[in-house]
């Protein structure tokens, strides 16, 4: 905006043309030789002491004086005319040239408003994404240690079985050596104890599988 100043500055008109000022000049030149020649006529004729040649630059230097006021009052008339068709000139080229300033900061003003409301529209949804991503990861997060804890529940489970079956494997070798003989009380009770370590052996599987799972 600031760059097209100069070239509408040099638009604008620049009052009076090199024509008009030596017109204004061959004016003021008339106006100036025709004072002098008046005077020059009436230096003359004073040494003559006649009254013809007195009367006749008197009235010569009134005509010459009248001509000289007429052409000076025409050129200063014409000069106000032309100063003033200048500054109405200049009046409406520095209001076309507002009017187009004005066009042109209504322009820049609303690609403004318009980048400025695309740029908020951005961040806002940058901001739902961002608000969104980090709920997903806190509920991911949540995911991984509750199948963490399910994991770490499940192996102390499995250990604690294991260390009972180990336990109940002491105890039934420490019973088989101190048995001396084999009746049907004895084969139930070992039937029972292959029973519950299958039992706990599947229980083991199955918490394995969980932990996999996790």
């Amino acid at each position: 905006m600031a760059a097209s100043s100069p070239s509408r500055s040099s638009e604008l008109p620049s009052g009076r043309t090199p024509a008009r000022r030596r017109q204004r000049s061959v004016r003021v030149t008339v106006a100036v030789a025709l004072l002098a020649l008046a005077t020059l006529v009436v230096v003359l004729a004073l040494p003559t002491q006649s009254p013809v040649w007195l009367s006749f630059s008197s009235v010569f230097a009134l005509l010459c004086g009248a001509t000289s006021s007429r052409i000076v009052y025409t050129e200063l008339l014409q000069s106000r005319q032309e100063a003033a068709a200048d500054r109405a000139a200049q009046a409406q080229a520095y209001r076309a040239m507002f009017h187009e300033r004005a066009a042109e900061h209504a322009e820049f003003t609303s690609a403004m408003t318009d980048r400025l409301a695309a740029r908020d529209k951005s961040i806002q949804e940058l901001e739902s994404t961002i608000v969104l991503a980090e709920a997903r990861a806190i509920e991911a997060e949540t995911r991984v240690k509750r199948e963490s804890r399910r994991a770490n529940d499940a192996q102390e489970l499995v250990a604690q079985l294991q260390e009972q079956l180990e336990i109940r494997k002491a105890e039934q070798a420490d019973e088989l050596a101190t048995w001396e003989g084999w009746d049907g009380a004895d084969v139930e009770t070992v039937v029972d104890l292959l029973a519950w370590e299958e039992k706990v052996q599947a229980v083991a599987g199955e918490s394995t599988d969980d932990r996999k799972h996790a």
